[in-house]
């Protein structure tokens, strides 16, 4: 007997998506959604939790010798 197909929903719609390889764009249900998700991110309303990262000019530095420390 074959296992149910697990459904997820959509992070920006809400629609129910199968969670299977047949499903091009999951989590999301259609490239629409996907495409909104990216932007969403790249216009920074989406972020993950935390410190920020810093400038990347002295990410290579001594962290006694960078500027500010």
């Amino acid at each position: 007997m074959a296992s149910p197909v697990r459904q997820v929903s959509c992070p920006c719609c809400g629609r129910p998506v199968a969670w299977e390889p047949s499903s091009r764009f999951r989590p999301f249900c259609s490239e629409r959604c996907r495409t909104m998700d990216l932007g969403a991110w790249a216009a920074e309303r989406h972020r993950i939790a935390g410190e920020p990262a810093g400038d990347d000019a002295t990410a290579d530095q001594d962290p006694k010798t960078r500027p500010g420390t």
